[in-house]
């Protein structure tokens, strides 16, 4: 299956930390945010995985290469220009031929994914979005 992994962001908020490193280039027990969605998109059999770049993309490419070492296939969609989340997806749209998930680069998760895709299917949805509720949304943004 394919999935589109969000990764161009700047992370300004993080800033000094993102200086030198883009977002989900930053560590989370001793390996990178973005690594952490790899592996769990490689459990869930999410094999073919395009990620959007731009902010010192080559970091990321640098690291993970063709996706191999990770037991998944990568290519990378690279933004000149910053495109938004929509606009990032659509940059992608050359590699995407099937049903796919996009998934942040820079979140720390643990859904199940093919019980996300199951439902999908079963519901013969064009679109699904995973929420989760939390206390003050204002906090995450608003759907």
């Amino acid at each position: 299956m394919k999935a589109v992994i969000l990764a161009g962001g700047e992370g300004t908020r993080l800033r000094p930390l993102t200086s030198n490193q883009p977002k989900p280039m930053m560590p989370l027990v001793n390996r990178p945010m973005l690594e952490h969605i790899v592996a769990l998109l490689a459990k869930h059999g999410f094999d073919d995985i395009v990620v959007t770049v731009a902010y010192l993309g080559n970091q990321i490419r640098d690291y993970f290469g063709d996706g191999s070492d990770f037991g998944v296939r990568m290519r990378y969609a690279t933004e000149e220009q910053p495109l938004g989340t929509a606009g990032s997806v659509r940059n992608a749209a050359d590699e995407l031929d099937e049903t796919f998930l996009v998934i942040s680069g820079d979140v720390l998760t643990d859904i199940d994914l093919g019980s996300f895709v199951q439902a999908h299917r079963d519901h013969k949805a064009e679109v699904s979005i995973a929420l989760k509720r939390v206390e003050n949304p204002l906090e995450f943004g608003i759907v």
